[in-house]
């Protein structure tokens, strides 16, 4: 079958991928929900072991997103103990609405847990995630994943559809940029973090 894949435009919008946060939105402008879910069509290809498909995401958009500040907000105040932080609790706050939309990132334990570990559900839903990242930057919008406040909370999962042995892996907040950065992402050179073999020698174990 006959590629017709533009390679240069896939390597480009790997490189160009990035964190854009919050305070670089254009407040009030929403992204069309289809694009939305074009994004989440994207997230539902993504490679995973057994074809469990873990991913889970909940959308926040218009009034939704001041229901998701209040509630991630009162979660972290109740539950966060020695370490909460005012700066932290009032980002909860402010950054949902001065986004377009928030989705919530959640790994569905499968059925086939006793074959399957955990790693590799969680693996595939990061994929799922690079998928929508990707997508994004090809509508030249912003996006961050953030696992800041209550991520990690036990008590904040049933809020989004899991049980206890699901996973809430964070949320991606995304808008509209108000300057599009042109440049690509740093990274130090691949060189430095691959070993290439390619002659065969005795080894011990």
């Amino acid at each position: 079958m006959e590629n017709n894949h533009d390679v240069k435009k896939i390597n480009d919008l790997i490189k160009y991928r990035r964190s854009i946060y919050p305070n670089q939105f254009i407040e009030g402008k929403a992204i069309p929900d289809d694009i939305i879910w074009q994004m989440l069509e994207n997230a539902n290809h993504a490679p995973n072991h057994k074809q469990t498909e873990p991913w889970r995401f909940t959308v926040f958009s218009s009034d939704g997103l001041k229901y998701f500040a209040e509630l991630q907000a009162e979660i972290y105040l109740k539950y966060a103990g020695a370490s909460f932080k005012q700066a932290r609790f009032q980002k909860l706050l402010d950054y949902p609405v001065k986004s377009s939309h928030v989705i919530a990132i959640g790994m569905k334990r499968s059925g086939k847990k006793d074959l399957l570990p955990e790693i590799e559900e969680i693996e595939a839903v990061a994929c799922s995630v690079q998928n929508i990242l990707l997508t994004v930057t090809a509508y030249k919008l912003g996006c961050y994943w953030t696992t800041a406040g209550i991520t990690y909370m036990k008590e904040a999962k049933s809020y989004f559809g899991l049980e206890i042995e699901d996973r809430l892996l964070g949320f991606l907040y995304m808008g509209y940029v108000k300057d599009i950065i042109a440049d690509e992402s740093k990274r130090k050179p691949i060189t430095e973090k691959v070993n290439w073999i390619k002659t065969y020698s005795k080894f011990s174990i």
